[in-house]
This record gives structure tokens, sequence and C-alpha cells, in this order.
């Protein structure tokens, strides 16, 4: 039962992250009361969280509702996807595609107006012919080559549906590019941390890159403004590849393509999938959101990067003691 007296508040799912982290400093500045919620263990919170109530539940169980009970939740930001492909199958497609739907259902449930949800631009997939920009419209085409991200086209179709299934709701699905910066651990960011990180000789594609304070931004806009959809959000700018590791300060050595399936299963934890995006463009256009949240990525490329590999190359290259 909700009092009378209930303050209104926002629910941020993925809360042990950095990105959703960030989302929710960014809200409690602006005055809103955020709680979080993560099926990972709770990390210890920064001091400007404290304060804020966070769970440990897992959004395909019936923890997740107890969540939402006696509750007064204006609006849900699932940030939470399970990207890692390191875990079992099984596990994924419980988190991101029943979690998901279990959440989207208790949005109906408990009268939520907006519901913000994080996909990624990975279900367009690499490709040699693929065209410069890729918008919302063209086709999804990521599953036809590693089905091991199934989970995660089948949460994008689901959410994407939900949009004009449930209006009650009003449903923003986001796509972003690579997503990197100081506190983000997904496989780009750690890729580009490496102390030697391999290119693949002969490649060299068009890329794109968000800093996490940018699409924290941007997931904000989408919670406060007034447009439902789905909508791809880049970066501040398209770099090859190469010029990308040049200002994340990488020392780089090459690797012929064709034994790069061999190098990735025997010396790295990266997922098989990813060989294709340092071989081909997946480049996404987001004219679409920029104007209907009237957003723009502040945070220029160089120091995207380089704040991406900071701590990483301070650990890597210790200065020289002076004489």
């Amino acid at each position: 039962m909700i009092t009378e007296d209930a303050r209104a508040c926002i629910l941020v799912t993925g809360i042990a992250g950095g990105l959703a982290q960030e989302v929710a400093r960014k809200l409690r500045i602006a005055g809103h009361e955020v709680i979080g919620v993560d099926y990972r263990p709770l990390p210890v919170l920064a001091k400007d969280l404290e304060g804020m109530t966070v769970f440990r539940a897992s959004y395909n169980k019936t923890a997740i509702e107890d969540v939402f009970r006696g509750r007064k939740i204006k609006a849900v930001l699932h940030l939470g996807r399970e990207g890692n492909l390191s875990k079992r199958m099984g596990m994924r497609f419980d988190l991101n595609v029943l979690g998901s739907q279990k959440i989207m259902n208790l949005c109906v449930d408990h009268g939520v107006k907006v519901l913000v949800v994080l996909s990624t631009f990975h279900i367009y997939g690499a490709h040699p012919h693929n065209h410069i920009p890729i918008s919302e419209d063209d086709p999804i085409q990521a599953g036809y080559d590693f089905p091991e991200i199934a989970d995660a086209i089948q949460l994008d179709s689901m959410a994407s549906t939900w949009v004009y299934k449930h209006p009650e709701v009003r449903t923003v699905v986001l796509r972003p590019t690579n997503v990197v910066g100081p506190t983000i651990h997904n496989s780009i960011s750690t890729f580009l941390r490496m102390k030697r990180v391999p290119y693949l000789a002969g490649f060299n594609p068009m890329v794109q890159f968000i800093h996490e304070e940018d699409l924290a931004t941007a997931v904000v806009r989408a919670m406060d403004g007034n447009a439902r959809g789905v909508f791809n959000v880049g970066g501040p700018a398209v770099l090859p590849w190469r010029v990308a590791l040049e200002l994340a300060d990488a020392r780089v050595f090459p690797v012929p393509s064709s034994l790069a399936s061999f190098y990735i299963r025997t010396f790295s934890a990266f997922p098989e999938y990813l060989i294709n995006f340092y071989k081909y463009p997946c480049v996404i256009g987001d004219d679409a959101f920029r104007k209907a949240f009237d957003w723009a990525p502040h945070v220029p490329i160089d120091e995207t990067l380089a704040s991406t590999v900071a701590d990483a190359r301070r650990r890597q290259r210790p200065e020289e003691p002076r004489a």
C-alpha cells in the first residue's frame, strides 16, 4: 500500500555499474529521490550517493516485485542489461529477456509513467557493406552471424514493441555506440586498457565512442523529454580505429585476420563476435535523438578515450625516477 505522503521516486537498475551510478548522481543533484537495484553484489557507494536506497534482486525473480511494492515510482531507468558473454546464455536470457519483461510488466501494474531501456548498437552488426550512418530504421543483422547476442536482440525487439503496445508508459529505447569512461568495465573499455592492444592487419574501420557522462546525460534527457520510440545515441566524432588507439595511448601490434578467432579464444576473454567490429564499420546516426531531446555530447573524443585508459596507463607505465 502506498501512503499518502509517499514521495515519488526514480528506479535505476544496474546500480552496481558506473553508468547507473552516474545517472543516479545527476538525478540526485536535480533533486530527485532515487532508488537502485542490481542482481550483482552491491558496491560501496561514493560519498555523493550515500543515503540512496539500494536493493539486490534478480530482475526475473519475485524479489524485484518487492522493490516496486509500496513505492510511488514515477520512472524506471532500466540500465542493467547483462552484456558479459562469459556468462552462460541461459543466465543472460533470464536476466535480459525474462527479467526485462518482468520489469516492464511491473511498470504497467504500478502506474509508472516513464520507462527508459538501454540497448546497444551491437544489434546492427558489423558488416563490410554497412552504409554510414546506420539509422534506427535499418535492419538488425547481428544475430545472423553471432547467435551469442540473441538475448540482446530479443530485449531490444521486446522493448521496441512495448513502445507502442503500452502507450500509458512513455517508453524510450536507447541504442548507444561504444560506451567508455573511467568507471566503465565493459569489453571495449577493458580492451583499450590492455598493456598491448592488438589490431587486425589490413583493417581500419570507422568507429565511434561515447563517454559515460554524455550517455548518463542522454538517459536523463530521455526521461525528462516528451518523445517516445527507439533512438541511436552516438558520440562526438567518427574516426578510424587506428586513430582511436593512438588517442588511447595504446601500444599496438598486428594480428593477421586469419588468426583473429584463434587469438581471442587462446589469449583473451573477449567475445568472438566483436572481431567483426574491428574489421568492418558499424557507425550509427543519432540525429533523431539529438533533435527530440535537445542533446549533444560534450566530452571531446580525445578526452573520452584518454580518460578511459588513464588509470591503466599510469599503472602500466610508472614514471621513471628522476636523478
